[in-house]
């Protein structure tokens, strides 16, 4: 009976730690980070841009603080509620340790004309 009540015990433990380690990753919609990842692994994360304003939104460029990481946008004009997808890819390789690159979304909106997203991780060899 104790068996089976220290196994009951160490799952739900284990469903528990799973849990909470999803719900680290999304730090805020600006933010993304991996966790613990092997170095040379390729990550990728989608963000999602909706526009809020009530006037369109044209997306003029989209870069990246590295060249190891590369990020594209779905849908480059945006009719007032629409969004689009930023993809995000990182590749790990000759990284170790925590890494944290930035992602730079230049917009015709004067208010606000740069979103930056994040992306973190902790390589490791």
């Amino acid at each position: 009976m104790f068996k089976v009540f220290l196994s009951v015990l160490i799952l739900s433990f284990s469903f528990l730690s799973q849990c909470y380690a999803v719900e680290e990753k999304a730090l805020d919609s600006y933010a993304w980070d991996f966790g613990r990842v092997k170095q040379g692994e390729l990550l990728k994360h989608n963000f999602v841009l909706k526009n809020e304003l009530k006037t369109v939104l044209n997306i003029k460029d989209v870069n990246t603080s590295c060249g190891c990481t590369v990020s594209k946008v779905k849908k480059k004009t945006l009719l007032p509620g629409e969004d689009t997808l930023i993809e995000v890819r990182f590749n790990t390789k000759g990284y170790s340790g925590r890494v944290t690159q930035y992602i730079y979304v230049h917009t015709d909106n004067l208010d606000n004309p740069v979103i930056r997203y994040i992306i973190k991780a902790d390589v490791v060899k």
